[in-house]
């Protein structure tokens, strides 16, 4: 099994679990005299073997993203890293850039003006960089993805 294929089912396993929990609440309670749409012990036992297997292939994937190099010798687990610190940071980027590009009104020239602290097109010229690194870099992960077994 390809890492890409371990991620690609404890994706789908992480809807089948929510989708499982909202089954159990929707089955906790019955009138009196009735019975619950599914029976509470088969779904516990799903929900357990759901579990189990998620188990698996989160320990799986770790195991395999530490241990499994690209060409440049980054582990994956690094170069995951690398990605969550630019996505932050270009979020982060973005909202000043929004923040520094509000306008405010003035109703008369007696009001304070506000402007911006910085340049927005420097920042912004800023941002698209990132945001190449952040796709090239994306890229790379999910080559490496496909192209790697997992342990």
């Amino acid at each position: 099994m390809k890492l890409a294929e371990a991620l690609i089912e404890r994706a789908d396993i992480k809807n089948k679990i929510e989708m499982l929990r909202m089954r159990m609440i929707n089955n906790a309670k019955v009138q009196e005299g009735t019975k619950p749409n599914e029976e509470p012990t088969s779904l516990l036992k799903e929900l357990d073997d759901k579990l189990e297997r998620m188990e698996y292939l989160i320990k799986h994937i770790n195991k395999t993203n530490e241990q499994a190099k690209a060409p440049n010798g980054k582990t994956i687990s690094e170069m995951i890293a690398e990605k969550d610190i630019l996505a932050k940071k270009l979020s982060i980027l973005g909202s000043y850039i929004d923040s520094g590009s509000a306008t405010t009104t003035r109703l008369t020239h007696t009001e304070i003006k506000i402007l911006s602290a910085f340049s927005i097109a420097d920042m912004q010229k800023q941002v698209d960089k990132l945001s190449k690194q952040l796709r090239e870099l994306d890229t790379k992960i999910q080559e490496l993805n496909w192209l790697t077994d997992l342990i």
